[in-house]
């Protein structure tokens, strides 16, 4: 992502403008996808962990997060000054590369926060909403932000010393949410019944509603990280469609292979998969490259997901699974596939590149993931020492819809799961006392 001044483009405004926007709407449709997964009593919990970090991760983004991460280097490649504290020195004049530099901030803002939003699956059905919103901005400032700079930042050490290549963010989201949720995941332990009690989807309809909006947004993700409406735009936007339909067919010929029934739930998470592994190479690989990573990312991830049960760590709406997993292939493989018309330098492994390339992307996927880990796991543990992180097992056998925010989502209670909670029980919440 070039950082040059120089004097603003209209299309590539207006361009801009519109992936911002696309970008935004991958929150609210993160939401619907993570609030089908879970269960009825907690639909409403899992929905305003993701708006929740809306707001959250604007304002420490507006007041820090963009000086930290796109401002002048200011520790030889690890963090950004403060030159931009409370975005002080932009105006509307003010341009970065070929765009108005207050949009260009807006649409990094826009990774932020779904990245944070992402991190809320590990946790689903049992993380103090109180909690959450300590966790937030404080994981923002010490985990995204110093990643992003090593990434796209003026002097980050990732993409200007490693020579790593991320176009639009598997290390910084994709990564980063991943290992971050497997470190959160550990601090609040498994949920009651986990690999007992029947957790299935309870509304796979809005969760292949969601997974159609995140798909939607992605164009804006990806195809946005060009930064113009230019050729590499357009080359991204279809590497990104491509690669979110093998996603989804790899996904389904697992499901087929070893369990006879290919699901929705299935071909929402397969797309999701593919989009992911193809969010750091959508702007390195051929088209060619790209329906193999998410082929490849598709058939991983749908065994991945599986790993929780068999390690222990209860991964709710499988982060680690789908994101964190899919986020190391797109990374990786760009060392394979990576073409120089694409690139405009770099090539993989079978374009004649050897392993340089793909030395340089494991380094960087083993430093980001270690880093992400390390320090949610400690920012999780200060939170649950000081002032408990998990909700409490009342809360949770019941549901956070009730006894956290005093609503439900459906009027003839939890379906199924667990103690029904009908319209007639309702005002009953005026009783419990509502607790994050």
């Amino acid at each position: 992502m070039s950082l040059a001044a120089a004097s603003a483009d209209t299309g590539d405004t207006a361009w801009l403008l519109a992936a911002t926007a696309l970008v935004l709407l991958m929150t609210p449709g993160l939401a619907l996808f993570y609030g089908g997964m879970v269960r009825t009593k907690s639909v409403l919990n899992m929905l305003m962990m993701s708006f929740v970090s809306i707001a959250l991760v604007t304002v420490v983004w507006l007041a820090a997060g963009f000086s930290l991460t796109f401002g002048e280097d200011a520790a030889g490649g690890l963090i950004g000054g403060l030159d931009h504290i409370g975005m002080s020195g932009l105006g509307p004049d003010s341009v970065q590369g070929t765009v108005p530099t207050l949009l260009f901030a807006t649409f990094q803002l826009t990774f932020a926060i779904i990245t944070a939003a992402l991190v809320s699956g590990a946790v689903a059905d049992r993380a103090k909403f109180g909690a959450w919103l300590v966790f937030v901005p404080v994981w923002a400032l010490l985990v995204y932000v110093p990643v992003a700079h090593w990434v796209w930042g003026p002097g980050g050490w990732i993409l200007e010393r490693l020579g790593a290549l991320d176009f639009a963010g598997g290390l910084p989201v994709e990564i980063v949410s991943g290992a971050s949720g497997l470190a959160l995941c550990l601090v609040l332990g498994p949920r009651l019944g986990f690999k007992k009690d029947s957790m299935r989807p309870h509304n796979l309809p809005m969760v292949m509603l969601g997974a159609g909006l995140l798909w939607f947004g992605w164009f804006g993700f990806n195809a946005g990280s060009a930064l113009g409406a230019n050729g590499l735009a357009a080359a991204a936007f279809l590497n990104t469609l491509a690669a979110g339909c093998t996603g989804l067919l790899g996904w389904l010929f697992v499901e087929q292979k070893r369990d006879g029934h290919p699901t929705t739930l299935g071909a929402a998470s397969g797309a999701v998969a593919g989009l992911v592994a193809i969010t750091p190479s959508c702007g390195s690989v051929s088209l060619l490259g790209a329906l193999v990573v998410g082929l490849t990312a598709g058939a991983v991830c749908s065994y991945a997901v599986s790993w929780k049960f068999k390690l222990n760590y209860d991964d709710s709406l499988d982060v680690v699974g789908v994101h964190l997993v899919g986020g190391v292939i797109g990374t990786l493989l760009i060392g394979v596939f990576a073409v120089e018309s694409m690139t405009g330098g770099a090539e993989g492994l079978l374009y004649g590149g050897g392993l340089a390339q793909l030395g340089k992307q494991l380094v960087a996927v083993v430093v980001v993931a270690v880093y992400a880990f390390a320090v949610t796991y400690g920012i999780g543990k200060l939170i649950d020492v000081t002032m408990g992180f998990r909700a409490s097992e009342e809360q949770e056998q019941t549901g956070l819809d009730l006894t956290v925010h005093a609503e439900t989502a459906y009027d003839h209670g939890v379906l199924g799961h667990g103690a029904p909670v009908s319209s007639s029980v309702v005002p009953h919440a005026q009783k419990v006392t509502p607790q994050a």
